[in-house]
């Protein structure tokens, strides 16, 4: 995926313009961006705050009249020359609060970009916004200043681990297995360097191996990429970033990104991207690389970021942790982070108006992270084919082989050797899905797509022309419609499986 580095390209009329003060008419777009990265130098203090950056977000004003900002990449990936946010700015910081529209509701990324004092009061009238425009509101990942004010409750959605990176050395000397991991990655050749910013330019051959490294690595994601808070867009006003590569024997196998916590003079390591070939260990080099590189410079807090349910969560959100573990691994993220030994957990909340119910408000945070509905999302994650839904297609397949033996064969099929190879076909697939799962192999993938492809265009025939008039009952039509929809999509998902397998480089 290429960066986006955040510029304001529009501005969109609302109807509550009393929520802003008065736009000059020679305002220009990125005069207002710059008003924002004023606010986000002065007031940024959640861990996610430079995040507020990406492409996703659109900026409220606090006290101010015109229109939300939509922060948007018009620079196609260009890394913009080294600009202190705030500094030389003739923008004062204002009090903003940045937030995704998913069309019924203004979800937030963390708290209001506010004084300490303030930060109840904004968050209030932005609340207010959000009733007169006619949508819902809530405040996702926040760290816990919302919850004392008496129109907001909480929910627990986990933890966050915190480092004090001066005292990083010793954390390495007192964990052997700490130690352990990263003389892995050194014993294989892995190496770690800072970048410097004209080596990710677009176009060089450095940015051009790293933008095959992220695709390698969404590529090999179970879910379909999401956007909020965990759009990867690693270079993202990289010149106020540190990034580190880790190569081994000159080729590019990791990548970390770390984004600013300004008013905690603080640091996010916000992206942590391995592929899949880079030796054990890796990832832990890179994070200590990125300790030292920080320690050097004074900094006293650091985290890896929110590790989702972890920590004493509602029990159906602890279930869920478990049962959604193939296609994201709760328990392994949090073991990573805590294996890093922090120094302490911190508890991160969604924020929502007491007038909300709390799972509607969390329906409203997923939908953020979706980009787009949940159906749309949950449709995108099956068409990619995560071995998850492979096992599904290999249980329910089993099944429908012996429905297929069982069934009138002068009924159903024009010629009784028909039964036959259709069954011997379906016991052959059960195996072939069976050792897929098991382990991905290409030339079995695409054998195995192509099959099924021919199989549902043969059913799609053979309903035209013989199944449909024989059709004399809901039995016959619930049949009929399962004989021709199963091959139909499963040749989907396993187009889509061969699809991402390739692009990740299997």
């Amino acid at each position: 995926m290429a960066e986006r580095n955040t510029r304001a390209v529009s501005d969109h009329a609302t109807d509550h313009a009393t929520d802003h003060a008065t736009d000059h008419a020679n305002d220009l777009t990125t005069d207002r961006a710059e008003r924002f990265r004023a606010s986000l130098r002065a007031y940024g203090r959640n861990a996610t705050s430079f995040q507020l950056l990406e492409s996703d977000f659109r900026v409220w004003f606090d006290e101010s009249v015109g229109s939300d900002t939509t922060l948007r990449d018009t620079s196609e990936g260009e890394v913009q020359p080294a600009e202190p946010l705030g500094v030389h700015s003739r923008h004062a910081a204002s009090c903003a609060v940045a937030y995704v529209d998913t069309g019924s509701a203004w979800v937030v990324g963390g708290e209001p970009l506010a004084p300490e004092h303030e930060v109840h009061a904004v968050a209030e009238r932005f609340l207010d916004a959000a009733q007169r425009a006619g949508k819902r509101a809530a405040f996702f990942a926040t760290e816990g200043r919302l919850v004392t004010s008496p129109r907001f409750e909480r929910l627990l959605l986990g933890q966050q681990p915190v480092w004090d990176p001066a005292e990083w050395d010793n954390t390495v000397h007192a964990s052997r297995s700490l130690r352990s991991q990263i003389r892995r990655a050194q014993s294989k050749n892995a190496t770690v360097r800072e970048l410097q910013i004209n080596e990710i330019a677009r176009g060089t051959p450095l940015r051009i191996e790293l933008d095959a490294l992220v695709q390698r690595w969404q590529a090999a994601r179970a879910m379909a990429p999401m956007g909020f808070l965990v759009r990867l867009e690693p270079f993202t006003h990289a010149e106020q970033r540190h990034l580190f590569v880790a190569e081994q024997d000159g080729r590019v196998v990791a990548l970390l990104s770390m984004a600013p916590v300004y008013q905690r003079n603080g640091w996010l390591f916000e992206d942590l991207l391995r592929d899949r070939t880079a030796p054990n260990g890796t990832s832990e080099l890179l994070v200590d690389a990125g300790m030292r590189r920080i320690a050097q410079d004074g900094v006293r807090w650091a985290t890896l970021g929110f590790a989702p349910l972890a920590g004493p969560v509602m029990p159906w959100l602890a279930r869920v942790r478990t049962m959604a573990t193939p296609f994201f691994n709760f328990r392994g993220l949090y073991a990573f982070k805590a294996k890093l030994h922090p120094h302490t957990w911190e508890p991160i909340w969604l924020a929502h108006p007491a007038s909300t119910p709390w799972w509607r408000a969390l329906a409203d945070a997923l939908t953020a992270f979706a980009n787009g509905s949940l159906f749309g999302f949950a449709w995108r994650t099956l068409c990619r084919g995560p071995q998850p839904v492979l096992l599904a297609m290999l249980l329910l397949l089993i099944p429908w082989t012996f429905v297929l033996a069982a069934l009138d064969t002068a009924r159903w099929y024009p010629e009784p050797w028909m039964q036959t190879a259709w069954v011997t076909f379906d016991t052959v697939l059960v195996i072939a899905l069976a050792l897929l799962v098991r382990r991905w192999r290409s030339w079995l993938g695409v054998t195995i797509a192509t099959a099924v492809s021919v199989d549902a265009t043969i059913t799609l025939w053979n309903a035209v022309t013989w199944y449909g008039p024989r059709i004399s009952s809901v039995t016959d039509a619930l049949l009929t419609t399962i004989a021709c929809a199963a091959p139909l999509l499963a040749a989907v998902v396993l187009w889509g499986t061969v699809r991402r397998q390739r692009h990740s480089g299997a």
